[in-house]
């Protein structure tokens, strides 16, 4: 991997720093500017982990690394309830033999406190200013992250980037290794194929574009050191791709995942990439040996149990049927011949409502 020059590293701090990140902070009167790019040569790698960190390595005695949870979430109905759910298995994985999960925070970024505040433990902090998004609401999750890793004080020295739509099917062990964060890798997630475009945020000095890794944020688990580096940076990449209208017609929905793959490529941090990491039902079919179930993609059947992907299901779990307002307790199970990973997601949404209390209540607006 080549290595970038100092000139190179000057001018892109200035383009990242000033260009975007200034800007937006002299608005929101932020108070950190110092600390954009960082040094591109710290955390440089000898190779590219793209296999698996080995399941058997051992750590010094029984010590445990632990990572701290954290998620971005509005106050909205869909958002509030997805919380709810998320951080009820949150309890219940976290106290497992097996996991290393260490505390939790909810990253509000709706700018004021919500009802949950005494349910989950939770950060406000401000969204971005108004028009910024231009109506792509994602772009507020590396701004959130930005004023929490300032404002917050977290224990743990890794961090997990989770997601609202996240449940924890086992429990997680910490499957960083040190300045080797891990990540679940995305089918569609494809930097090679959009050369071009990546090209204008990832110059040719700084390696092959493959330094890219196919991810998102989430689920990830990184050093916090490391992502203190990457955040600010990862704010600046979104703006800028979403103010090249060629790049934000390109990466669509999915244009803040390639940022942070951006950014860390920019900071010469690269992933391990554990496809174990998560599940995405209906496409994964079993839960063995994963540890989180993704509920992004509508579940539709028919009565014989067969995929209707597309079309409206006799039988179907599709969280955008909750928009204004959560599930109900105890929704219906899937017809016989339904898989494992969509007949277990949807007895572990019915455990987690059965049990929160006031279900329902606390996402009324």
């Amino acid at each position: 991997m080549a290595r970038a020059s100092p000139v190179l590293l000057i001018l892109l701090a200035i383009v990242f720093s000033f260009a975007t990140y200034n800007l937006l902070t002299t608005i929101i009167r932020y108070r950190s500017t110092g600390s954009l790019v960082g040094d591109y040569s710290d955390g440089m790698l000898l190779s590219d982990p793209i296999v698996a960190r080995p399941k058997n390595v051992r750590r010094v005695g029984n010590s445990k690394s632990l990572f701290h949870v954290a998620l971005t979430a509005t106050d909205a109905p869909y958002s509030t309830w997805q919380c709810r759910i998320m951080y009820y298995w949150y309890t219940k994985q976290k106290v497992m033999p097996e996991s290393e999960m260490g505390g939790f925070t909810r990253i509000l970024h709706s700018g004021n406190p919500d009802n949950l505040m005494d349910e989950i433990p939770t950060v406000v902090v401000d969204p971005l200013p108004a028009g910024l998004d231009r109506g792509y609401i994602v772009l507020n999750r590396p701004w959130a992250f930005v004023q929490w890793l300032e404002k917050a004080t977290i224990e743990e020295d890794y961090i997990l980037m989770a997601e609202p739509d996240h449940i924890f099917v086992n429990p997680l062990p910490n499957l960083a290794h040190g300045g080797y964060p891990a990540a679940f890798p995305f089918f569609y997630i494809t930097p090679a194929q959009h050369e071009n475009i990546i090209r204008k945020f990832y110059p040719e000095e700084m390696g092959p574009v493959t330094n890219v890794d196919p991810i998102g944020n989430s689920p990830v688990i990184i050093q916090k050191e490391l992502l203190e580096k990457i955040a600010p940076t990862w704010m600046n990449v979104s703006l800028r791709m979403k103010d090249d209208p060629e790049t934000d017609k390109a990466f669509g929905w999915v244009l803040e995942m390639y940022a942070y793959a951006v950014a860390s490529a920019l900071h010469r941090v690269q992933h391990i990439l554990r496809k174990d990491f998560m599940l995405q039902p209906p496409w994964d079919l079993d839960i063995a040996n994963k540890f989180i179930i993704h509920y992004t993609y509508g579940c539709d059947y028919n009565l014989k149990g067969e995929l209707t992907y597309g079309k409206f299901g006799e039988w179907r779990f599709d969280k955008r049927s909750y928009l204004r307002g959560p599930p109900p307790r105890n929704l219906s199970l899937p017809p016989p011949g339904v898989p494992e990973s969509v007949v277990t997601l949807v007895k572990m949404v019915n455990e987690a409502t059965a049990n929160i209390p006031n279900w329902g209540k606390s996402e009324a607006q």
